[in-house]
């Protein structure tokens, strides 16, 4: 990062326009066609990936009260994340220039690709208490959909459903790979062990979840310590060990009721509740309807 001791206190405040895909899933846009730099400040939750690209121009983000900055200028990208604190955006754009930024939590970013690309090089030793920046250039097909987002003028109507398409189309060709690529190009389908040991982890929960491990026994059971499995399950799944159960289980309950075939005890059971009671108010903490209705509202 560039020291950025003159950072300026007197350019003009402005705001993103900003596009929700998804939960957890964001394009933020700026075109700044004004002679005059503009700052656009926005805090942003540290589960967050965030990536930014500039069509034109030139920009800078700045960070810690402007102590150091990181420029970005037309026709890159630059990829910022920082599981340990929140990395808030604080961007001066220059004059004319074009700023498109996807923001995607990590819970949501490891839903998008299989299992076995579910690998970050976050959890190496001596990265998993570093912020993580990469820059880029933009490839020519990504060019093309970053432009389809800005000059958007189609009907509003669809305007959602566009940037949907073109949100996933712009990642998709982001982490666009070509077999023999050094894979350092894309930090998210690094192979660490200690990553196919959280995924190790994972599998153990579900496969027992009606009887699970304790986590210091989990952890024991995957050769890691406490500490690491704890970071690193919320780093690869965006959830604690436990929390991440919980939902599955209710997934699983949710999917046997549809089934028809066990009663709400039976469900229960088959989920790790040794009460009927408890069963049900797990259920309506995830879904806000007890077993018995929601299986009345299935019919």
């Amino acid at each position: 990062m560039n020291n950025a001791q003159n950072f300026k206190e007197n350019v003009a405040i402005s705001t993103f326009e900003e596009t929700k895909i998804d939960d957890g899933f964001f394009i933020l846009m700026y075109k700044n066609d004004r002679n005059e730099t503009q700052n656009i400040v926005k805090d942003i939750d540290s589960d967050y990936i965030q990536f930014h690209f500039c069509l034109k121009g030139s920009s800078k983000f700045v960070f810690n009260q402007g102590r150091y900055a990181l420029n970005i200028l037309a026709e890159n990208a630059l990829l910022l994340y920082n599981p340990q604190r929140e990395l808030p955006i604080n961007l001066e754009a220059d004059p004319n220039s074009w700023i498109v930024s996807v923001l995607i939590s990590i819970k949501k970013f490891h839903g998008l690709f299989s299992q076995e690309a579910g690998y970050i090089t976050f959890l190496s030793e001596e990265n998993k208490d570093k912020k993580y920046y990469k820059d880029g250039v933009i490839s020519p097909s990504m060019a093309i959909v970053l432009n389809q987002l800005i000059n958007y003028n189609l009907n509003q109507s669809i305007k959602n459903l566009y940037f949907k398409a073109k949100a996933y189309e712009l990642l998709s060709l982001y982490f666009n790979r070509s077999e023999d690529a050094n894979v350092e190009q894309c930090p998210f389908l690094v192979d660490e062990t200690n990553v196919i040991k959280i995924r190790k982890a994972k599998d153990i929960i579900i496969s027992r979840m009606a009887e699970p491990p304790s986590l210091q026994e989990l952890a024991d059971e995957i050769g890691l310590t406490l500490k690491k499995l704890k970071e690193g399950f919320k780093q690869i799944y965006g959830d604690s060990v436990f929390s991440f159960l919980f939902d599955y289980k209710m997934e699983v309950a949710r999917k046997l009721l549809e089934a028809g075939n066990d009663n709400v005890n039976e469900v229960g059971l088959k989920v790790g509740y040794s009460t009927a009671s408890h069963f049900i108010a797990a259920f309506k903490k995830k879904y806000g309807t007890t077993p018995k209705k929601y299986v009345t509202s299935l019919n």
